[in-house]
């Protein structure tokens, strides 16, 4: 049984977040669910209608002997829009911010390196760096959404401009 190590990361919409990051190796699974708020247990409607203070988060599952900590991060970065204060694409709201949600200071230092390295306006960037406290798995029915609803995915994310606004960011 390989070692785990699990990552929480915030990129607006987390069917989105879960896809990318499933699809990197060395890395054994994604969950969509919510995290950085006050309310416990919170569902889905808590935190896209009410003021929760939750994100919309996934916890990655990961081996670090096939991807580092500092890989993921890479692949965050790319499947985000850093200067978006609102929210992600077409979802506005605190629920769609970004954010790395760290667990001891060594993320905390490798969310800060890998923020330097990035090639863009570093006075810009609107992704914030918090503690995390709990992750709440988010309903079954947003799990794995790409897989199970591969056309209203793929309707969403290019509807959603996604795509076309990451590579007009990082190519």
């Amino acid at each position: 049984m390989a070692k785990e190590k699990k990552a929480y990361f915030a990129g607006g919409c987390f069917w989105c977040v879960e896809e990318a990051f499933e699809k990197t190796p060395g890395v054994l699974s994604a969950n969509s669910g919510y995290t950085g708020g006050h309310v416990k247990n919170p569902t889905y409607e808590q935190v896209s209608y009410t003021e929760t203070g939750h994100y919309e988060a996934v916890e990655v599952v990961y081996d670090p002997d096939k991807v580092s900590y500092e890989q993921l991060l890479e692949v965050f970065w790319k499947n985000i829009d850093p200067f978006d204060a609102q929210g992600q694409f077409c979802d506005k709201g605190s629920s769609y911010l970004s954010a790395v949600f760290y667990q001891n200071e060594e993320e905390k230092m490798a969310y800060e390196n890998s923020k330097e390295k990035l090639k863009i306006d570093q006075s810009k960037i609107a992704t914030h760096l918090k503690p995390l406290d709990v992750f709440y798995p988010a309903e079954d029915y947003h799990q794995d959404y790409y897989k199970k609803n591969p056309l209203r995915y793929k309707f969403y994310k290019t509807s959603c401009g996604r795509q076309l606004k990451l590579k007009k960011i990082w190519d």
